[in-house]
C-alpha cells in the first residue's frame, strides 16, 4: 500500500526507493532503520547523562555526541544518505548544520582539551538545539510554528 506522499514512476519504484539509492530497502526496512537508529541514538545520549554523576565529562561528551550522530544517521534511511548529505548544506539548513558540526567540535575541545565542564555542557545544549532546528526543517511549516510560539511567549 503506497503512502500518500509517495509516487510511482514508470519502472514501478517509488520516491523513497530512489532516495535510498542502491540499498534496495523496502519501506518497512527504511522505517525500521530510522526507528532503530533514532532509538539507539536517543538511548545512548540519555544514558550518557549518568557519566555526569560520576564527574566524567569526557565520557559524557563522547557518548552524548555519539548518540546525536546516530540519531541523525537514522534519518538517512528516510531521505536517502546521499540526499541527506546534500540537503544538510541547502540554504535553509546550512546554518543549523554548521552550528551542529561546530558544537560537536567545541564539545570535544571543551571536554578533552580545555577540560571545562560548564562549557562542555553549554556546547552539548547548543548541539541538541541545532540538531532539533535541523530536524524540524524537514517538517513543513514547523520552523514557522516554533518561531511564532517563541515570539508570542517572549515578544518581538
Amino acid at each position: 500500500m503506497p503512502l500518500p506522499f509517495t509516487t510511482r514512476d514508470a519502472s514501478g519504484g517509488d520516491d523513497m526507493e530512489k532516495m535510498c539509492g542502491d540499498f534496495n530497502l523496502t519501506r518497512t526496512q527504511r522505517f525500521m532503520g530510522f526507528g532503530i537508529c533514532f532509538g539507539i541514538g536517543f538511548l545512548i545520549s540519555f544514558l550518557s547523562t549518568f557519566a555526569l554523576f560520576t564527574g566524567n565529562i569526557g565520557l559524557f561528551a563522547f557518548f552524548y555526541t555519539l548518540g546525536n550522530i546516530i540519531s541523525l544517521i537514522g534519518t538517512g534511511f528516510l531521505t536517502g544518505f546521499l540526499s541527506q548529505l546534500k540537503k544538510m548544506f541547502d540554504q535553509t539548513r546550512m546554518v543549523a548544520t554548521i552550528i551542529f558540526l561546530g558544537s560537536i567540535v567545541l564539545t570535544f575541545i571543551f571536554a578533552f582539551v580545555v577540560g571545562i565542564p560548564l562549557l562542555t555542557l553549554i556546547s552539548c545544549i547548543v548541539q541538541y538545539l541545532a540538531l532539533m532546528w535541523y530536524s524540524i526543517s524537514y517538517i513543513p511549516f514547523a520552523r514557522d510554528l516554533v518561531k511564532s510560539f517563541f515570539t508570542s511567549c517572549f515578544g518581538k
